[in-house]
């Protein structure tokens, strides 16, 4: 779609890290890493933690948190979260199934 000052908009797979040019493997990575980070920051914000509160309770620092509420996914490996979430008392599941094409 063309806009009238000649910007064009173009509508998005409905996959942001596919959108902006990471490999399919690297996209899902991504994906599943921000979503673990979601469940973390949601997990803090519902119990009211501080992010020091959070650290102790998570088993890492107060810089790590702070790398967590910023959004920092770089920072986070699958693992790392995965211990975080399982620190929170979270239970982590995961499938694996045939990619419909």
């Amino acid at each position: 779609m063309t806009l009238s000052d000649g910007m064009t908009i173009t509508k998005g797979s409905g996959d942001v890290f596919a959108d902006l040019g990471f490999s399919p493997g690297e996209a899902r990575s991504l994906r599943l890493r921000s979503q673990m980070m979601t469940a973390l920051r949601r997990f803090i914000e519902k119990e009211g933690l501080t992010q020091a509160e959070a650290a102790k309770r998570l088993n890492v620092s107060q810089p790590r948190i702070s790398d967590l509420t910023r959004g920092k996914i770089s920072r986070f490996s699958l693992d790392a979260l995965v211990n975080m979430l399982t620190d929170a008392g979270l239970e982590v599941d995961f499938r694996i199934k045939r990619r419909v094409a």
